[in-house]
């Protein structure tokens, strides 16, 4: 993988006692932007900071820091998603969300969250399967937001019907814990792999986000495999037929068959080069 002081940077921040996710959002940006600086990253945290010093004094109970939020980021100015924005990379970077004030579930609940947790709010994401919400408040007081509908308030109801046309299952009260910033984190980049993956002339962008996935504290082992894959995919057959190698020495102890049909597939990838 590609050793530059961005990801260096992004380790370091992933592995620190308490990561920045809104550092951590940002520097994901600098490998789709070569054009995303120090100055640039700099500009983004000012901005959240300046947002965050609009939200009124005093505010106490979480449906009050929901509906101050959804006045201020979905009404004032006027952060919100379309149907359209799942079409667009931009919408899972967080300098461009900032910029456009449009972008994916997950992005706009990152501006929430970030700009909320400057302000003292009780703030955290809600990693609903589907559709990525904001939580305020202790479980039994718990409000919920969906920055993408630009702050519409949730019923439990609502957000049964979310899950439901998402998954078909119904509501689980472990759907509503908090998510980890290196959850969602990892969320977002399994968002841009899907993104390109859908776009086969987009296998870079798929390839710097499993990288970045796999620079994380805590990722699917199968990520190597598929690093592999797309480095076979890109024609870098050598490499990728390596990888391929190594991830079958970990699978082998516990599933030979699997090992000995990825070990078949790396020895195609060298013969490719023929």
């Amino acid at each position: 993988m590609h050793d530059d002081p961005w990801r260096r940077r992004f380790t370091d921040e992933a592995r620190s006692e308490r990561p920045d996710l809104a550092l951590l959002c940002l520097l994901i940006g600098t490998e789709a932007d070569p054009g995303l600086d120090e100055a640039g990253l700099d500009a983004a945290q000012i901005e959240l900071d300046r947002l965050a010093g609009l939200l009124p004094y005093g505010t106490k109970s979480p449906h009050a820091w929901a509906a101050a939020l959804a006045a201020l980021l979905g009404g004032r100015c006027d952060f919100r998603g379309s149907p359209g924005d799942y079409r667009r990379l931009e919408s899972s970077l967080l300098h461009e969300v900032l910029r456009r004030r449009r972008g994916l579930p997950i992005l706009l609940s990152v501006l929430w969250i970030e700009v909320a947790r400057r302000a003292g709010a009780p703030v955290y994401g809600v990693a609903l399967p589907g559709h990525f919400v904001v939580g305020f408040g202790e479980p039994g007081e718990q409000v919920l937001a969906d920055p993408f509908a630009g702050g519409r308030l949730l019923t439990g109801s609502d957000a049964e019907l979310l899950i439901a046309g998402a998954t078909g299952a119904p509501l689980d009260a472990s759907m509503l814990t908090p998510a980890s910033p290196l959850d969602v984190v990892l969320r977002i980049l399994n968002n841009i792999r899907a993104w390109a993956a859908a776009r086969p002339e987009q296998s870079s962008v798929a390839l710097w986000a499993v990288e970045l996935s796999l620079l994380l504290p805590s990722h699917p082992a199968r990520l190597r495999y598929d690093r592999a894959q797309l480095l076979v995919q890109r024609g870098e057959f050598m490499t990728g037929a390596a990888e391929l190698d190594a991830y079958a020495d970990v699978v082998a102890t516990v599933e030979p068959a699997t090992a000995e049909a990825i070990r078949g597939r790396a020895r195609a990838a060298r013969a490719r080069l023929n």
